[in-house]
């Protein structure tokens, strides 16, 4: 035996060790079958064993595969639910007993073949009873069907004695009554049913439930198949009270099988969705009238384990009784609520919620008896400390009043303001749960009840009648939230009053203003902790009332002639600027603009007296109020009226007031947008823009020496372009003729051209088709121009023009399709770099409209296109890649098939691969870009021609050619199948491995990833086995780095799975030797698990209990109060616990806090899977940027609004130069390591914090002391340490 390594220093105390005789420890604490086979070697059975030389004989046939319907062993336990699946086999047969049974033709029994190759005796029970039916149904010539089945299962279930084959053919009667046409279950209802009876009869006091259990469900089944007239017949009903009387079973299955099939029976039986369907089942009535008799039988017991079944099973039908019935059956959930039971309240509450959530209709629940059970509920209000059962009770009341409401509305508003009152009260609850719950009940009902008959009511007064006297109620409850009493609240309730103003505001702002003043002075309270909700809350009225009404309540206390500068309420400037919509313009006329006017006059007179401080405060004031105009621009409500008052004052601000020209701007642009929803309303605005545009063209065109930003021309552009969507067509071909003329006159500079051009890109769009040929003939030498800037912004016109839906453009582009191709083709020499996304875009449109005859054009540009793939501009190669679909779309077009017409436009792309070596690259970007779109027009030999192509090229000396066709290898991998790709595997790795050593380390990140996904695609040993041996330590690598990325991944996973799981209650303890040792070794270890046990199990007795609160102070609880049922509460009264502060931290296994580190990279959770995949492939195809490499493509129309000016829309981040320079260090980041992880000491600062890990294991007696002699330890390290300090220091000092 080698000689093992030695361990380095240190080591030994980090390993775990084995206890002596507990080396196995590890195994699974799953021991029941060795601990059976132990107790069957060292003991003989105490009562007589199965083991006959019959089971062998079985057990050896079941093995062998000889189906036979025989007994099996007793001692196998039937398990048959869905869920079961039965003990894992440690080793496959060869085969199985019931392979003769895969040929069954009726998908009805497909759910048995789960259970072919299960290990219990129950499912190959199952298996050998439905082989046998189906050898009989065959010998006899049958087809299979499910009436055949029946017949024989039927005739099966008569001849069986055992209880383990009753129960099989019970399951597989279970399974194909379901798809028996109904007109055979009803005529072989009366045999059927008194078989089933029968074996009822016999299983009822069995120990074994299987059985039992489906044959209640074959009952159910029969009885939801019969016809009305059938349920006429005393025998029906007599059939269904025996399913009925096991609802109260003592057998969970049992109950559970029984009370499913009285629910199916009467909710779903088939002759209940037929055109004469009754109102109610017919055993409706009996159905009640036994869970009445037994809760009236069994509610007083102390247990009331029956009436809790009961009260489960009226919750689902409940919404199916009669009205009579559900009266009664309410009236019994009522009195037994009185028994104060806490879970037979909560299951009644429950019944009610399952009532009223189903909407039953008026024949089940009339208005009447909804209002008479929302109005007895109020005497079982919880007490406001009595979490649960007061969350149910709220939910319970939100559903009734909303089900009242959809019966009849009015009752429904006069029970709301009562139960607004109640809602209230649970405001003052100390359980924030039921603070939320209230204030979402409060909400619900308004939008749900109240909201959608608001505006039946007018404007709502004080002293308004019925039903507008309900809402006043409401609002006063809600109102009363707002004093100190309810303070710890407030945030909800002003959620609340939010929601009651956007719901009435309209309509009841006379009874709000009041409450509006009380908000604004809440406000201005010192420390108010819940401004923003105030902010919200206020917002919300403007947005419903209007600013006018706002104001008139609540003044804004501004008017320029201030003796101080305190401004109290500036704040609504705010507020009126975010929320303001649907007012009217004419009072920002009449009250805003005189208001700025002032306030403007008044800083100039600050100014020029050099106050500089007060001028600044009063400008600041006249600019907030200047913004609140594009809110009182959204929607408004008289814009024929008032819009010609306010346009002379607008154009004067655009042009003389620099500061308001982009507020001005944006509420011309949302007045058009968003403003003029009829033909009229834009006919009005656009009849200005014979005075607005001028005044916009003058502002664009003044340079920035002369006052006009980079921002402001942008937002100027902006604003001409919504303009001319309602202008004049004639007009804008009067603008566009001068500006045509300005752009040839030699006069004008050539920022004045450029500008002119720009607005020629905006308005060339809305031109006629005449107004459109002459810009042409204008532009067209521009497109052959030397000077970049006009070239570009010539293809701008043009593409606009080819792009705009307008039918003269799209006449233009018709009539001129050949000079256009003529021109672009000679201007293609000249086409500078920054024009060619324009041109390309330009070309793109061209294409679109292009038919067979053009094919020769379409041929000319594909150099070009090939070409511009790798262009600088990243809206170039953008546009370049975009175009080569369309003209691969093109040639499909052109025909005769699809995959002729790309056989046509490959090969026009494969003579790129003769040409230059940025041909070649450019040619195999192509060739993988089409590749990744044609993929299901290409056929199989093409895609291997490409493949071999590909694999031929990673043999250059060229980075870019190799680059580029390791990206078709990539998208190859992804796209195409694994059994076509795995003939070429070979091929594809010997070209990847015969790479050279420069080409391998400078693509060693991309080849990386290509063996990666060349592993997941066809395994690490056949990747292996054809790469050359320098790339096994890659693969090995690789591999490694999955195997933990997936382990690392199912770690992440089961923490958070086990996350919110409580710890399981303590197993019990064995009686096997070997455990009692092992239970002895640790006394005190023991004696907690008995205290945690004991403390569970205390838990469990305590779920069902109910506590009893005293009166307050010294008062005596009074029993005859009739709200005494408020003091037995669910929850155990008593003083409340502060609750830990919570962190959203994860905590490690020891209990240690897991912080990451702001620049740490946080891993993904998942491997890069097929999404992850996609993203790379779609980065090599063109069809997304690098992500940190490049910055993102902007929109074409932010790349050309940022070329009229010099707008930067740099944004720093990343590392080096694009660092960001004003980021705020994190805290604790002056300790941070430069050269590795964790912190360091830092000379003349305090030591960085550090704790140890607590560890509950170590509050063991023996462990104490082990403990102590290393915090010991610590101590004298740290004393040394300080010792040797100081001497350092002595030394020093000493002359």
């Amino acid at each position: 035996m080698a000689r093992s390594g030695r361990l380095r220093s240190g080591a030994a105390a980090k390993l775990k060790r084995w206890r002596k005789g507990h080396s196995s420890d590890c195994n699974p604490e799953t021991r029941q079958h060795r601990l059976a086979a132990r107790s069957r070697f060292y003991s003989r059975p105490a009562e007589k064993s199965n083991l006959t030389v019959d089971a062998v004989k079985l057990h050896n046939e079941l093995q062998s595969g000889s189906p036979r319907l025989e007994r099996p062993s007793d001692s196998a336990q039937l398990r048959m639910e869905e869920d079961d699946t039965g003990e894992a086999a440690t080793e496959k047969s060869s085969g199985t007993f019931l392979s003769g049974l895969s040929d069954c033709t009726n998908v009805t029994f497909s759910k048995v073949q789960r259970f072919w190759e299960s290990n219990s005796a129950a499912h190959k029970e199952i298996c050998a009873v439905l082989a046998a039916v189906t050898e009989v149904i065959r010998s006899r010539g049958g087809k299979e069907t499910e009436t055949e089945y029946f017949a024989a299962l039927m005739t099966t279930l008569e001849a069986v004695e055992s209880p383990e084959s009753l129960a099989a053919v019970a399951y597989l009667l279970n399974l194909v009554l379901k798809r028996v046409p109904s007109p055979v279950l009803i005529k072989k209802f009366s045999d059927a049913s008194k078989a089933f009876m029968s074996i009822i009869s016999l299983q009822a006091c069995s120990s074994s439930t299987s059985a039992l259990r489906w044959v209640l469900s074959c009952l159910a089944t029969l009885l939801r198949k019969q016809d009305l007239a059938a349920w006429s017949y005393p025998v029906t009903l007599q059939v269904y009270h025996g399913l009925l009387s096991f609802c109260v079973h003592t057998k969970p299955k049992v109950r559970k099988a029984a009370q499913y099939g009285v629910c199916s029976v009467l909710r779903g039986s088939e002759f209940m969705f037929g055109d004469a369907a009754p109102e109610h089942h017919p055993a409706a009535p009996s159905t009640a009238k036994f869970c009445v008799q037994e809760i009236e039988k069994s509610g007083g017991t102390k247990e009331a384990t029956t009436t809790l079944h009961i009260l489960t099973l009226l919750r689902d039908l409940l919404p199916c009784f009669p009205a009579a019935v559900v009266k009664t059956c309410c009236e019994t959930l009522l009195r037994v609520m009185t028994l104060s039971h806490v879970l037979v309240t909560a299951c009644a509450m429950q019944a009610f919620h399952s009532l009223f959530s189903a909407q039953a209709s008026v024949a089940c629940l009339p208005a009447e008896l909804n209002a008479q059970i929302i109005t007895a509920l109020y005497d079982y209000v919880p007490s406001t400390s009595d979490l649960q059962p007061l969350l149910t009770w709220l939910s319970t009341m939100e559903r009734a009043h909303i089900n009242l409401g959809r019966l009849q509305k009015d009752l429904c508003w006069a029970h709301l303001p009562r139960l607004f009152s109640a809602a209230m009260n649970c405001f003052l609850s100390p359980h924030s749960q039921v603070v939320s719950a209230a204030a979402q009940t409060l909400e619900t009902l308004l939008s749900e009840c109240v909201a959608p008959h608001v505006d039946d009511l007018g404007t709502v007064s004080a002293s308004a009648p019925a039903p507008a006297t309900y809402l006043c109620k409401m609002f006063r409850s809600v109102e009363e939230g707002l004093t100190y009493r309810f303070h710890a609240a407030w945030d909800e309730v002003l959620r609340v009053l939010e929601v009651f103003f956007e719901t009435c505001g309209k309509q009841c702002h006379p009874i709000m203003r009041k409450c509006l003043r009380s908000l604004c002075d809440l406000r201005l309270s010192p420390h108010f902790p819940y401004t923003a909700e105030v902010d919200q809350a206020v917002g919300a009225a403007v947005s419903a009332m209007g600013p006018e009404v706002l104001l008139e309540a609540v003044p804004l206390e501004i008017d320029g002639k201030e003796e101080t500068l305190d401004f109290p309420r500036s704040w609504l400037l705010p507020v009126l600027r975010d929320y303001v919509q649907g007012a009217r313009l004419g009072f920002f006329t009449s009250y805003f603009l005189p208001l700025a006017a002032t306030l403007k006059s008044r800083a100039m007179e600050f100014t020029q007296a050099g106050k500089s401080m007060e001028a600044k405060i009063y400008d600041t004031l006249q600019w907030q109020v200047w913004t609140l105009l594009p809110g009182f621009c959204t929607h408004p409500t008289d814009v024929l009226g008032s819009f010609k008052g306010l346009a002379r004052t607008l154009g004067m601000a655009i042009s003389e007031r620099p500061d308001l020209r982009p507020t001005v701007c944006q509420a011309l642009r949302t007045l058009i947008n968003k403003g003029c929803e009829t033909d009229a309303e834009k006919a009005e605005v656009g009849r200005f823009a014979k005075n607005f545009l001028p005044i916009l063209f003058n502002v664009y065109s003044q340079s920035e020496e002369d006052g006009g930003s980079s921002a402001q021309r942008r937002s100027v552009l902006d604003t001409v372009r919504a303009y001319l969507t309602i202008t004049d067509p004639q007009m804008v071909c009067g603008f566009l003729q001068k500006a045509s003329e300005k752009l040839t006159s030699p006069e004008s500079s050539e920022f004045a051209r450029h500008s002119i051009l720009d607005l020629v890109v905006a308005m060339a769009p809305y031109a006629d088709e005449q107004a459109l040929g002459s810009l042409y003939r204008t532009i067209q030498p521009s497109l052959q121009s030397k000077e970049r800037s006009m070239q570009k912004k010539a293809y701008r016109v043009l593409e606009e023009v080819c792009a705009a839906p307008h039918a003269p453009c799209q006449a233009f582009v018709h009539s001129h399709l050949q000079d256009l191709q003529t021109t672009l083709l000679e201007s293609l020499k000249s086409a500078a770099s920054p024009a060619k996304r324009p041109r390309l875009k330009c070309l793109f449109h061209i294409v679109k409209q292009l038919s067979a005859e053009h094919e020769p054009f379409v041929t000319a540009l594909v150099p070009e296109v090939i070409l511009c793939t790798k262009e600088v501009s990243v809206g170039a190669r953008k546009n370049a890649f975009v175009l080569l679909v369309e003209m691969g779309h093109a040639f499909i077009r052109f025909g005769p098939t699809p995959q002729e017409g790309m056989q046509r436009f490959l090969l026009l792309i494969y003579a790129g691969l003769t040409g230059s070596v940025t041909m070649i690259s450019c040619t195999v970007l192509a060739l993988n870009r089409l590749f990744f779109e044609f993929k299901d027009h290409l056929e199989l030999s093409v895609v291997e021609q490409l493949l071999q192509n590909v694999c031929l090229l990673l043999a250059s000396r060229t980075r870019d050619v190799v680059k580029a066709a390791l990206g078709f290898l990539k998208v190859t991998l992804l796209l195409v199948d694994t059994k076509l790709l795995a003939k070429h595997v070979q091929a594809m790795l010997e070209a990847v491995g015969n790479l050279s050593d420069d080409m391998r380390r400078h693509f060693r990140m991309k080849l990386r990833n290509l063996f990666t996904k060349f592993i997941r695609k066809f395994g690490f040993e056949l990747v292996k086995g054809l790469l050359p041996t320098e790339y096994h330590k890659v693969l090995v690598n690789i591999r490694k780095a999955e195997a933990r990325s997936r382990k690392q991944r199912a770690l992440r996973q089961a923490a958070v799975d086990t996350d919110e799981e409580e710890a399981p209650p303590a197993q019990p303890r064995g009686d096997s030797f070997e455990e009692i040792l092992a239970d002895s070794e640790d006394e005190e270890e023991e004696e907690e698990e008995r205290q945690r046990s004991k403390e569970w199990r205390k838990q469990a007795r305590q779920k069902g209990q109910a506590w009893l609160k005293e009166g307050e102070e010294d008062e005596p609880l009074n029993f005859l109060d009739p709200n005494v049922s408020q003091r037995v509460l669910a929850t155990k009264p008593g003083p409340k616990r502060s609750r830990g502060v919570s962190h959203d931290f994860q905590v490690s296994e020891d209990g240690r806090l897991i912080i990451h580190e702001e620049e740490d990279e946080v891993d993904n959770d998942e491997a890069k899977g097929a999404d992850e995949e996609m993203a790379d492939v779609l980065q090599d195809v063109g069809l997304r940027s690098k992500k940190s490499q490049k910055r993102r493509f902007r929109e074409e129309q932010d790349d050309e609004e940022a070329e009229a000016g010099t707008y930067s829309q740099y944004r720093p981040g990343g590392s080096g130069i694009h660092r960001q320079l004003g980021k705020e260090p994190a805290f604790g980041a002056e300790y941070r390591s430069k050269k590795g992880k964790g912190d360091v000491k830092k000379k003349g600062q305090l030591d960085p914090y550090a704790y140890i890990p607590l560890n509950r294991a170590k509050l063991n007696r023996r462990k104490r002391a082990k403990m102590q002699g290393q915090f010991k330890g610590l101590m004298k390290g740290a004393q040394r340490g300080a010792k040797a300090g100081r001497r350092n220091r002595l030394k020093a000092q000493r002359p």
